[in-house]
């Protein structure tokens, strides 16, 4: 092919690709030329807020008690100014382009607000996330210390980043949230919706296929295995057919349940506390506390010959 037919066939295809009808719905085009949230920034919230959370276990410094404070301080002042950035950009990303100018200042100091108030929730996430670990540790035999857990298990990842995320979703920050969760669905395999309410000391063992819905509510000293999903069963929509956003539509699982893997429960039921869910379990209503719920056994049939097959 010659230059000039290459030429060609680059200037037809990107005309193509360029027109109105090709492009709706899955280009986007920001208001005041402001830039799209960045990926790779909140990449690096996340490695840094893991220094932070978990200090002495990630970072490229050693910490001690003396150098502690001055460790984290430099880390949280960092997140402080990417978060607060990011979290204008997610504003941003959903403004519409017609907007007034005294609007982006209002989500500019906005960003700010919500920033420092997801600072002041990190000793609760940090918390939350002791337990969580100390869950893994005890939950599973194989595992020989909690730093274990910290370092290895996809559970504490998932969690670390699920934890962060809920935080932001709860104070109203758009797009972030669902980014961050979508980091860690993309290397454990865990795939939980910010909107999810977990409880403390969560353990998922292995991990890998779990999926945890919007609207889902989860106790304390619940575990659960790889596989699970805890989902919706229906859709309900609006008199034009579209779908309705926000309801509870997703299982409410009680303290001390354990979902063994491959379960499948589906809708806004009740798994009481207490309960056992055994594995290939295919739930759509609600149990009460202390049930355990097994597959039917299977048929033993006995075949000579050949006969019956």
């Amino acid at each position: 092919m010659t230059p000039s037919a290459y030429n060609g066939v680059v200037a037809e295809v990107a005309e193509k690709l360029a027109s109105p009808d090709s492009s709706k719905g899955v280009s986007h085009q920001t208001g005041r030329d402001h830039p799209m949230p960045s990926v790779d920034a909140l990449r690096e919230i996340m490695e840094r807020l893991k220094a932070v959370l978990f200090p002495g276990f990630f970072g490229d410094h050693e910490i001690t008690p003396s150098t502690m404070g001055f460790h984290l301080g430099s880390q949280l002042d960092r997140v402080m100014r990417l978060v607060r950035e990011q979290v204008r950009r997610g504003f941003c990303f959903i403004c519409e382009p017609d907007r007034e100018e005294r609007d982006c200042r209002e989500c500019d100091e906005r960003a700010g607000e919500l920033a420092a108030a997801f600072l002041r929730s990190l000793p609760s996430v940090r918390e939350s996330l002791a337990g969580d670990v100390e869950a893994a540790h005890r939950g599973d035999p194989a595992s020989r210390s909690p730093g274990e857990t910290i370092f290895c298990y996809p559970s504490i990842t998932a969690l670390t980043h699920h934890r962060v995320a809920h935080e932001l979703q709860k104070l109203g920050v758009v797009i972030i949230p669902r980014i961050i969760g979508e980091m860690a669905h993309s290397v454990t395999g865990i795939d939980i919706h910010p909107g999810a309410d977990i409880g403390p000391n969560f353990f998922i063992d292995h991990g890998t296929g779990v999926v945890i819905g919007e609207t889902c509510v989860i106790g304390r000293d619940v575990r659960i295995y790889q596989g699970v999903t805890l989902g919706a069963k229906s859709f309900p929509k609006d008199e034009s057919g579209r779908l309705i956003k926000g309801q509870p539509r997703h299982p409410v699982v009680e303290d001390d349940v354990v979902i063994y893997s491959g379960a499948t429960i589906l809708g806004r039921v009740t798994i009481g506390a207490g309960s056992t869910i055994g594995g290939n379990v295919w739930l759509t209503r609600s149990v009460p506390p202390g049930s355990t719920i097994l597959q039917r056994g299977g048929n033993l049939e006995r075949f000579t010959q050949g006969a019956g097959i």
